[in-house]
């Protein structure tokens, strides 16, 4: 079974100094989608996506929380993802950031069948100048032993409007691999909507390619 991560940004974990006062930032979010696809797979067998989760940030420590609906088509009928996640990011330098962390995916109602998994990630960052930035991510699966490679550019078009591109691998320890990529779009409204359309596709063969839009708003 396919398993996810999350696409979102990160969230914010509160901890205090022992004689300096942290400012905490709480944020929420809520999305619907056309469908929930996760490296290049739809996770809900091609149907709508409602998600939403809470952030905590302070001093460049984060964590927070996030679920959606799923479908698998499988005996459980599971029907939910609910992840935990936790991390620290900061500057390098002026010009590249980093980000660390973890992800726990859990899936608590799929009776009998054990989805639940955790994954390690790290990455850079840095903006090169005139809207154009770059990132590359891994994430490990310590149990599993699979690997996660992504590599993402981006162009801010506007103060509201940019474009992205991703292209990332997966690889497993039982065998195989496989290779996605997305382009997408998103425009933040003067409605506090943020709206993203996005294509993804892979080279499993016989897959299916897929376009999905996206509603959003910052809580």
């Amino acid at each position: 079974m396919i398993r996810k991560i999350l696409l979102a940004g990160a969230a914010s974990l509160a901890i205090a100094a022992p004689a300096v006062a942290q400012e905490v930032s709480v944020s929420g979010n809520v999305a619907i989608s056309t469908d929930y696809v996760w490296r290049g797979v739809s996770q809900t067998n091609g149907d709508m996506a409602i998600s939403g989760g809470f952030d905590l940030e302070s001093g460049g420590f984060y964590a927070g929380t996030w679920v959606s609906n799923v479908d698998f088509n499988d005996s459980a009928d599971t029907n939910i993802e609910w992840d935990f996640y936790a991390g620290f990011a900061g500057d390098l330098t002026e010009n590249v950031g980093f980000d660390i962390g973890l992800i726990y995916y859990a899936y608590p109602d799929s009776s009998g069948l054990d989805y639940d998994f955790v994954e390690l990630y790290g990455g850079l960052s840095t903006e090169l100048g005139a809207g154009v930035g770059l990132s590359g991510y891994i994430y490990w699966d310590p149990d599993n032993e699979n690997i996660y490679v992504e590599a993402a550019a981006g162009y801010a078009l506007t103060e509201t409007l940019g474009v992205d591109a991703t292209v990332g691998n997966y690889s497993f320890d039982g065998g195989g691999d496989y290779t996605t990529f997305s382009v997408g779009a998103t425009l933040a409204t003067s409605v506090g909507l943020d709206l993203d359309f996005r294509y993804w596709d892979t080279d499993i063969t016989g897959a299916d390619d897929a376009f999905v839009f996206t509603v959003s708003k910052a809580l």
